[in-house]
């Protein structure tokens, strides 16, 4: 199997710009799986439950168009997060869509701090999903905080994790290593760089995305660069 990780420095509320991003980090890749940030198209300091809902979408939305139309140009699934809009409700998501288009969103559980003013719990069961013969769960940024979330995905089949990220705290990349060594599995983490202060919000994300290894191994990590990053397995 072979993943990517794309760490990004995206601009608040610009999709276009943040799409483009990525694209250009992109251009002669193929993968099986790449993973992107956390709200990667969108930014993360928002400023009302109003604004966030602003720059959400449905799974039919130009987020979604845009993963589709990368799957199709790299041959991957995309494990990405966004704001997922349903009904009245905006929820820190990650979409799985492969050339074919969206498939399934995992809607964070375990929301940081302000989060949980912009955004509603996630409502939905955790599942995992056969990319190139290999199962893969998801999970969002402080997710990594519960170990039960990993030990689940792990008890459903998962060998791998997609890690969405916008980290802030330094904890993150060392606990990867435990969820990885007590559950006997590889993790992507794809996180972000840059600084958003907005609002009563002013974050500097730590970069430091990485692929961990079963036994614990760090097989890859970047530090406060934009970056792709390949591995094989």
């Amino acid at each position: 199997m072979k993943i990517v990780y794309v760490q990004t420095n995206p601009v608040f509320g610009e999709k276009k710009q943040n799409f483009n991003q990525v694209e250009s980090m992109l251009q002669g890749v193929s993968a099986d799986l790449i993973v992107l940030p956390e709200l990667f198209a969108t930014g993360y300091t928002f400023t009302s439950k109003e604004e966030a809902f602003a720059l959400g979408e449905d799974h039919k939305g130009e987020t979604i168009a845009f993963l589709t139309q990368m799957a199709q140009k790299t041959g991957a699934t995309f494990v990405a997060g966004w704001i997922e809009n349903e009904n009245d409700c905006c929820y820190n998501a990650a979409a799985v869509v492969n050339a074919d288009g969206f498939i399934d969103s995992y809607r964070k559980l375990n929301l940081f701090n302000r989060e949980t003013l912009w955004f509603s719990p996630g409502n939905k069961p955790l599942k995992t999903y056969t990319i190139s013969g290999v199962e893969v769960g998801v999970m969002i940024c402080f997710d990594w905080y519960f170990p039960e979330i990993t030990r689940k995905l792990t008890q459903m089949g998962a060998s791998v994790i997609a890690h969405p990220s916008n980290l802030v705290l330094p904890n993150c990349p060392d606990a990867m290593v435990t969820r990885c060594l007590e559950n006997r599995i590889f993790a992507i983490t794809a996180n972000r760089i840059g600084n958003e202060k907005r609002g009563e919000d002013d974050f500097t994300f730590i970069g430091k995305s990485q692929i961990t290894a079963p036994g614990g191994a760090i097989l890859s990590n970047r530090y406060r660069i934009c970056t792709t990053q390949t591995f094989l397995f």
